[in-house]
């Protein structure tokens, strides 16, 4: 055998034995693991688990509470955790597609908004005491604020879009920290808009598949790309002030749903995974990374079993300040 084809045969191998590696093998994780944080995670789309879609508690690197639904509800509907914030009394303000909710530890669901057929929700932000809003989408998508106690509907506001189908309109929908405003990502329209509440825009910038869009403290707006996979932070004037993008990254990054923005300055991204069907290349994929302003990645997670925490949507952590039930943390 001439060495050529040996060196040939060689390569073949090393190749096929890289590639069988998952992303943990070849890259060593930064952080603590676990342990980085204390955290509630939930994703949506986990097409493994058509009877678990789940909601978990993290603390001191192990899951300490878990909630799960199945994917399809007795009439069909969808169901997939979207968006989660736990509250400072322990219970949990959840969207879950086919509707949204807020359930106590004991999992008692105290309040529940179920969607009509032809509607969506995927966001829901706790914004006061026994308040809410969240996002409806539909023939006309809406922005509601509940009052939970009551379950009565304090207010209502119509986001003008292009946009008419239930499941390609809007995400991650968020108040901005003065509570005058709405922040929305138009997917039809390829943009943000600031809307107040008369549903005028009172600021814009172009922005293509924006799954988040959160107001920062610093007065600039921070873009999640889902399937582009950017995470940007754009001024006042919409110029970009930082971005992360799959290029940045030393492992691979799927769709970038929500960011958060933390009090020192580190972005926490959450890279969902379930685009791709084929669920045996989801094991080893990093869900979340935490990113300095330098682009220094110091946590990176990757927990497919024991415990598999499924792809990744939403995060909050728990360390950070800021009331979460006022909407005050950056997420």
């Amino acid at each position: 055998m001439k060495l050529s084809s040996q060196l040939v045969i060689i390569f073949l191998l090393v190749s096929s034995w890289v590639g069988a590696q998952s992303q943990s093998d070849r890259y060593k994780l930064p952080g603590k693991g676990l342990k980085q944080h204390d955290f509630l995670y939930a994703g949506e789309w986990d097409i493994r688990k058509p009877t678990a879609q789940s909601m978990f508690l993290i603390r001191g690197g192990k899951v300490v509470w878990q909630y799960s639904v199945p994917m399809r509800t007795a009439t069909g509907a969808v169901q997939e955790f979207d968006d989660a914030t736990l509250l400072s009394n322990g219970n949990i303000v959840y969207a879950c597609m086919s509707g949204a909710g807020v359930i106590t530890p004991e999992k008692n669901i105290i309040w529940q908004y179920v969607c009509a057929p032809g509607t969506e929700t995927h966001s829901c932000q706790p914004i006061g005491k026994d308040s809410v809003l969240m996002v409806l989408n539909g023939t006309v998508g809406k922005v509601m604020i509940f009052n939970t106690a009551t379950n009565k509907l304090l207010k209502e506001l119509v986001i003008p879009t292009k946009g008419t189908g239930s499941h390609y309109q809007f995400r991650h929908v968020r108040m901005t920290p003065g509570k005058k405003t709405i922040m929305v990502g138009l997917l039809t329209e390829k943009k943000v808009v600031e809307l107040d509440w008369d549903g005028k825009e009172v600021w814009s910038v172009n922005a293509s598949s924006a799954w988040s869009a959160i107001r920062l403290h610093n007065g600039n707006t921070l873009i999640s790309g889902d399937g582009e996979g950017y995470t940007r932070e754009v001024n006042p004037k919409g110029e970009t002030v930082w971005e992360f993008t799959r290029a940045d990254a030393p492992f691979k990054v799927g769709n970038t749903q929500t960011a958060n923005r933390l009090a020192n300055g580190n972005t926490v991204i959450c890279s969902w995974i379930a685009g791709n069907n084929n669920t045996a290349e989801w094991a080893g994929t990093v869900q979340v990374f935490e990113v300095t302003p330098a682009k220094q990645i110091v946590w990176a997670l990757s927990s497919w079993e024991n415990p598999d925490l499924g792809p990744a949507t939403s995060i909050q952590l728990l360390d950070e300040p800021g009331n979460p039930d006022t909407g005050e943390q950056q997420r």
